[in-house]
């Protein structure tokens, strides 16, 4: 059987404290361990087409949306701050990939959208990232693949509850 360090973590811990059952390390840790090798190589591919990891989302979720959102819509998408969010929309409206729209319904508020730039450029990039996505995942069949996100799925489910 293959060993990983987390492997080696939960037998320190069986010895430490026999009496508690450490199995729940092995997931978290497994998903904060992969979190970390696996952001680096995401990033790589964002900074290959211009963009930082929050720039790709802002841009993908405009993408998928297929229809302009508020700056409102897109922070709480994406959990960041307000301020957060028009710091990186007045960034990306200056590069010509998105563009402010007023709002029919409330002059005091905007809509975002992609530009074709913007599109052009979010397309790239999504298929380079969903290329290196398959890549890192290709150690699963695809079997293996959709059982993971399944369990990955009952977690978060539960988690936001």
């Amino acid at each position: 059987m293959m060993t990983d360090g987390v492997d080696r973590i939960l037998a320190q811990w069986e010895v430490a404290r026999p009496d508690l059952d450490c199995r729940p390390m092995g997931i978290f840790g497994r998903l904060r361990r992969a979190g970390r090798l696996f952001s680096p190589a995401m990033e790589q591919v964002f900074e290959r087409f211009g963009l930082s990891a929050v720039e790709f989302d802002i841009l993908a979720t405009l993408r998928r949306a297929r229809e302009p959102l508020t700056p409102t819509q897109l922070y709480q998408t994406l959990m960041l701050s307000s301020g957060a969010m028009s710091t990186r929309i007045d960034q990306l409206v200056k590069r010509g990939l998105l563009q402010r729209q007023a709002s029919d319904e409330d002059r005091r508020s905007n809509r975002v959208v992609l530009t074709k730039e913007g599109r052009r450029l979010i397309d790239d990039a999504l298929a380079g990232h969903v290329e290196n996505l398959h890549q890192m995942a290709s150690v699963l069949d695809s079997e293996e693949q959709e059982q993971l996100a399944r369990l990955l799925r009952k977690l978060l489910i539960d988690a936001e509850k």
